[in-house]
């Protein structure tokens, strides 16, 4: 048990959890150790597991579930919100309690984390640049805790009791709408781009949201930002701590890490962790040997000379974009899905340039075939596994095969995982054929 927790700090105190995914769920756990009431909202009965109603019960909680109204906030003194949900959507609930504290289960579990944190957020390659920021603390010989919005929610940690030297975490714009006073010591943005247009009121709550990550740090602190948004940042005061900019180094090279954002993203990760014992010679070591996660540019093997590639987590066209740009062969684009923003008709250039193909499957076909009809060859199949056949049917040796939809999976699939895996499971179930005679129907 950590020193911090006490069971009567929030005794006498209703906290009321809102979404019953992991954070919520994480979130009722620390509380209820601190001694608050619980009360636990999810507005789809449907995602209540029977596993998390037996939990609600041994625990005390007051769960309910189906529309939130204002009885459900009433006598509430604090308010945590799950990722992804709106607290402008609960804007006439939460009317009767206008003192209410209303914060991300990332706020509530960093006021019980002693340990320094360094945090990463941006548009695109947040796991990517996580994971190399423990992996090159931990060939530092530091114990570390991943987690946030990959993997273990923070809450989790903080419960455990679990030591740790660095705590690294993944944030994103829906859990930084709902920070007060996370701070990090090293706080890492590593992009901005249209993104999350579906949940956002805009592009400038987007980027407001991304900015929090900054705005309790202090001058003993580091922030660490790509060059390319320092036109975009001009004249904000975003931040007190020290602001390192970074640009893409040529000398991280990495075998396993294809393209210029990865190399962008190793750049952040060393930045981050130099003042914890990482020097040039141990991050070379460590970027040599690094394994990506599972659908980020993930080599799946070869049929017939053609190379299939798991991208299943490019749910943006900037990422979608960066994913295009790493290949020096022919791709065959695999794309569509639930259209969250960005401009797709300024990759003409690179579709014209790079792009044999493009097979679009599931939902948003008016949108790509808006931006990429007369650019390159474009079919649709409302679904992965029959545009994947098509491509394959007519792809020559030395072509890459590449899903990289641009998209959330939310049309097809539960999530980018369970999209990747299909795709892999579809490469496993295509015939073999002989290279030579590839690209011939066969």
């Amino acid at each position: 048990m950590r020193d911090m927790l006490h069971t009567d700090q929030l005794r006498g105190h209703l906290a009321v959890v809102v979404g019953a995914g992991a954070s919520g769920r994480s979130a009722a756990r620390l509380l209820a150790r601190l001694g608050a009431s619980v009360r636990f909202l999810e507005k789809n009965a449907a995602a209540v597991s029977d596993d998390f109603r037996a939990e609600a019960r041994a625990a005390g909680y007051d769960l309910r579930t189906g529309e939130h109204g204002p009885a459900d906030f009433a006598g509430a003194d604090m308010v945590v919100l799950s990722p992804g949900i709106r607290k402008a959507n609960l804007a006439q609930a939460l009317a009767g309690c206008p003192g209410v504290q209303v914060v991300s289960e990332l706020e509530l579990a960093s006021w019980f984390t002693p340990e320094p944190i360094i945090a990463v957020t941006g548009s695109n390659g947040k796991t990517t640049t996580v994971m190399l920021i423990s992996a090159l603390l931990e060939a530092a010989g530091r114990r570390v805790f991943t987690g946030g919005n990959i993997g273990t929610p923070l809450s989790e940690h903080v419960l455990s009791g679990e030591p740790a030297d660095v705590v690294v975490l993944e944030v994103s714009s829906f859990q930084l709408q709902l920070v007060r006073s996370f701070r990090p010591r090293v706080a890492v943005l590593l992009n901005f781009a249209a993104n999350h247009l579906d949940w956002h009121a805009d592009l400038d709550e987007y980027l407001a949201a991304k900015l929090g990550l900054f705005a309790a740090q202090q001058p003993e602190d580091t922030a660490i930002v790509c060059e390319e948004l320092r036109p975009l940042l001009a004249g904000r005061t975003f931040t007190r701590a020290a602001v390192t900019w970074y640009d893409v180094a040529s000398n991280f090279l990495c075998r396993r890490l294809a393209g210029v954002h990865n190399q962008s993203n190793m750049e952040a990760a060393y930045l981050a962790c130099r003042g914890y014992g990482v020097d040039e010679t141990l991050a070379r070591e460590v970027f040599a040997g690094f394994v990506p996660a599972p659908h980020r540019l993930q080599i799946i093997g070869e049929k017939g000379g053609v190379l299939f590639v798991d991208d299943s987590k490019a749910t943006t066209v900037t990422a979608m974009e960066a994913a295009i740009k790493s290949f020096d062969r022919p791709v065959r684009l695999l794309c569509g899905g639930v259209f969250k923003g960005g401009d797709l008709a300024a990759l003409a250039p690179l579709v014209k340039s790079k792009v044999s193909a493009v097979g679009l499957f599931g939902a948003s076909r008016e949108v790509f075939e808006a931006a990429f009809a007369g650019v390159a060859p474009v079919f649709y199949e409302p679904t992965l596994k029959a545009a994947m056949a098509r491509l394959y049917a007519d792809a020559l040796p030395g072509d890459a095969i590449l899903l990289s939809p641009g998209t959330s999976s939310f049309d097809l699939y539960p999530n980018y995982k369970a999209r990747g895996r299909d795709f892999q499971d579809i490469f496993a179930g295509l015939p073999a054929r002989d290279a030579g005679r590839a690209g011939q129907g066969a």
